[in-house]
């Protein structure tokens, strides 16, 4: 049973999967689309400028020091996404990755933690949004 749990997919077969018709990403996108992603990014970068007033407020000096530090493990998580991307070159994000190289059982846990993370994601930017209607009823 673990063997099954733990098998992975071959790069060459993830490639050949994604030239399957079926499997295929197409532009579907309209102009409408992009504007509103870009309204909803300008918009969404507000939850930054909230992390920044909490931190000027109740933290002290070392929060400098905390947004270097956070700062480089983001450019060593952009280095690690690299080097996935080169290894496995088909589109996909940490599944496909874990997939390849952990197995089947790895991938499924880390699909749903993608999941949870968006969801995460959705929910803070619903709080910056609330706080802008909030001000903006004020």
């Amino acid at each position: 049973m673990s063997s099954t749990l733990f098998r992975t997919k071959k790069v060459e077969q993830s490639i050949l999967d994604t030239e399957e018709p079926e499997h295929a990403l197409r532009k579907s996108l309209s102009a409408l689309d992009l504007t509103v992603f870009g309204v909803g990014v300008i918009i969404g970068t507000g939850i930054f400028v909230l992390t920044g007033k909490v931190a000027k407020e109740n933290a002290g000096p070392a929060v400098a020091l905390a947004f270097v530090v956070a700062g480089v493990v983001c450019a060593l998580a952009a280095l690690c996404y690299a080097e996935f991307a080169s290894t496995v070159p088909v589109a996909g994000s940490a599944y496909t990755f874990s997939y390849a190289s952990l197995g089947e059982l790895p991938a499924w846990i880390i699909g749903w933690d993608l999941v949870l993370e968006f969801a995460l994601g959705t929910a803070v930017v619903a709080v910056g949004w609330s706080g802008y209607i909030r001000s903006l009823m004020d």
